[in-house]
Parts: C-alpha cells; structure tokens; sequence
C-alpha cells in the first residue's frame, strides 16, 4: 500500500511539473558576458506559448535584482523601463533581444564570462489564473559577439540603470 500510494504520488507530481513548462518553448536563451565590476546586464530568448500566458516575474541566483524589461523609443531616445509582465499570444514567438524586451539581471554577484551557463526562470500565469516556473538555461556570450543582427554591446550594459 505504501509503494502504491508512492507511486501515485510520484505520477501526479510528474505530470503537475510536466504540464506547466511545456506549454511554452524557449529557443536561443543567451546572456551577455559582462566585465568585472559590471552589475547588471540583460538575458535574451525566443518564447512561444501553446496557449496564452504572460511572464509575469523573473528570477536568477546570480542577480540580486531580475526584472522584465522593455526598450522602447520614446521621441528620438532609447528608453528602458521595468513592464509588470509581459504577454505570450498563443502560437506567436515573442523575442526577448537587445533594443527590445529582455530580462534584466542586476546587482550581479560576480563577472558572467563568456560560456557561463546561466539559470534563469520564469513564472508564467496562464489565462486561467495558474501559475507555474519555467527554468531556463541560458549561455553567456562574449560582449562583442552578440547573435547576427544584435544591437551593439552597449545596449546591454545598463549599469546606469538605477533601481
């Protein structure tokens, strides 16, 4: 009875843990390298949800700080600003890159170098209220090699940023 009741228990858990982090796919998840004495920099991804959801926190052991960010022109400036959350339209990749949105890491606790593996997770909120974690690996990469097409290296150093 003890086996069969653990055995439930496992099973229920699986599909539980199983259930949530499927329901969005993350492709290309990357952080800038930083330099030493840097403190913040940025996280970028391509998520597409099955179904509707939003990110709605993000968290990383590394930060003291991790928050959604929005990159936007404002006139003729560049602005950076926390968003509550952020909206995955069922079927649609939303990318998460340099000049746009991004997950901000700040207050780092030490230098990311380039082939670091970074942990990362987000909190997604479904229509319907529930809310489940996403862990995300993401690999750091050099300052000036950013992904083809990426804003330059600048754009991710937000050590003016203030908090």
């Amino acid at each position: 009875m003890k086996n069969l009741f653990l055995c439930a228990l496992l099973s229920v858990t699986a599909s539980a843990w199983a259930q949530a982090p499927a329901n969005v796919e993350v492709k290309d998840a990357w952080v800038r390298a930083t330099v030493a004495q840097q403190k913040s920099t940025g996280a970028f991804m391509q998520l597409t949800a099955k179904s509707d959801a939003r990110v709605v926190e993000a968290r990383s052991p590394i930060a003291g700080v991790t928050q959604i960010h929005e990159m936007a022109m404002d006139k003729d400036v560049m602005r950076m600003r926390e968003v509550k959350d952020l909206a995955l339209p069922a079927g649609k990749t939303v990318e998460l890159k340099p000049g746009s949105y991004h997950v901000m890491l700040l207050d780092l606790k030490g230098q990311v170098k380039a082939g670091d593996v970074v942990p990362v997770t987000l909190v997604l909120e479904g229509k319907d209220g529930q809310r489940s974690t996403l862990d995300i690996k993401a690999t750091a990469r050099p300052l000036g090699g950013a992904a083809a097409g990426a804003a330059p290296a600048a754009a991710g150093d937000h050590s003016h940023h203030k908090h």
